[in-house]
């Protein structure tokens, strides 16, 4: 009892200090990005912004989840990796905010980033699927899924910060689900770490949301998209839960569904993977009328059900001591569907709009074209 009290203790007190520390220094970092020149100019082929915006949050970020940490964590050798692969993380995107990196070797800092994690321990070494089992990993496998699957997340994370305040949402959104579900899982040091990047991301909110006096840049991205990888290897993927597996798939579904969808269409047009574009699900909600504002909240709302979908699938007592158990399923299943819904209700609000303006503006053509044959007529007449 009195350990879980320490552990509910210090996730509160990451949680809260990181809020804090990122509250205060954002802004400070935000001038020393316009007196250093690190800011993000408008862009037609990706950004939405109208004016120049400094792009150096990812310090704020990163300080604001390293200074809790030293406090609250307790500094084993799995998280000194993920501490120090952290660090090399939001240097690589330092460097890129600052000059720009081309993509091989962004990739070859992220790889080095999730290579120092995996050699501290950090590796999904066995998985546990419904009616398998858990089953362990041979090494070289557990190597390989580890390094991609945190390279897969941090290039996720990047890809999803288009608008002011969605990717900081998103993820204050996921680290906060898996503060509880690491709590309830018996791992105190993945709950209080993913406590922390709530507390941060919610702290850079208050600057980030439209309109964004500062962005994240990409050493706010891919330390963000770093942490929550790891998090979830320590936090779920290493437990002996029935749904281990499926938890930080529902959790970072949004930012997942994103790139999957943008990396299938570049593939298919034979378009480089890392150009950048506006093939989004963000950029598809501007194109279709919806304000800044609106589209992030839709994808944050997408996103706390999705994260809702992954508690009550834990929570909720469907397979206790290997045995199915009818009406915990039929609500675990309930909650399911309602996740598909909220799914399938933003893809066919997005095609109903489409469609909708794209009737509008066939009948504005079909009009203008019935006006320019009776002016011709007109004309012809006399």
């Amino acid at each position: 009892m009195l350990d879980r009290f320490t552990a509910n203790t210090d996730v509160l007190w990451g949680f809260l200090v990181a809020l804090a520390v990122v509250l205060v220094l954002t802004p400070a970092v935000g001038r020393v990005a316009r007196v250093l020149g690190v800011v993000d100019e408008p862009d037609e082929k990706r950004r939405v912004h109208l004016l120049a915006v400094p792009r150096l949050g990812g310090l704020a970020l990163f300080l604001g989840l390293f200074v809790p940490a030293l406090a609250f964590l307790e500094l084993t050798p799995a998280y000194r990796g993920i501490l120090l692969g952290a660090a090399l993380a939001t240097t690589v995107g330092i460097v890129d905010d600052f000059r720009g990196l081309p993509w091989w070797m962004k990739l070859a800092g992220q790889l080095g980033a999730a290579g120092i994690a995996v050699q501290a321990g950090v590796t999904i070494d066995r998985f546990t699927f419904p009616l398998v089992g858990v089953h362990a990993l041979p090494d070289w496998v557990a190597v390989l899924a580890s390094l991609f699957w945190i390279v897969a997340i941090m290039n996720m994370v990047n890809f999803l910060d288009g608008l002011d305040g969605l990717a900081a949402g998103v993820c204050a959104i996921a680290g906060g689900t898996f503060a509880v579900i690491a709590l309830s899982l018996g791992r105190p040091n993945a709950a209080v770490l993913s406590a922390i990047v709530a507390g941060a991301c919610l702290g850079f909110l208050r600057h980030n949301f439209y309109p964004a006096r500062i962005f994240m840049g990409d050493s706010g991205s891919m330390l963000l998209g770093f942490v929550l990888a790891t998090v979830a290897i320590e936090g779920t993927l290493k437990t002996a839960a029935t749904v281990a597996l499926f938890l930080p798939l529902f959790v970072l579904a949004v930012p997942i569904i994103d790139t999957s969808f943008v990396v299938a269409r570049r593939l298919k047009h034979g378009e480089r993977v890392f150009a950048p574009d506006q093939a989004h699900l963000h950029h598809r909600f501007i194109r279709r009328g919806f304000s800044q504002t609106q589209t992030v909240s839709y994808l944050w709302g997408w996103c706390a059900v999705l994260a809702g979908a992954a508690l009550a699938t834990r929570f909720i007592p469907f397979r206790e001591g290997g045995e199915w158990h009818l009406w915990p399923t039929v609500a675990v299943a309930l909650v399911g569907a309602l996740a598909v819904a909220a799914s399938l209700y933003l893809v066919i609000l997005l095609e109903i709009v489409k469609l909708t303006r794209l009737r509008s503006w066939v009948g504005q053509r079909r009009a203008a074209e019935d006006e320019e044959d009776e002016e011709e007529r007109g004309l012809r007449s006399a």
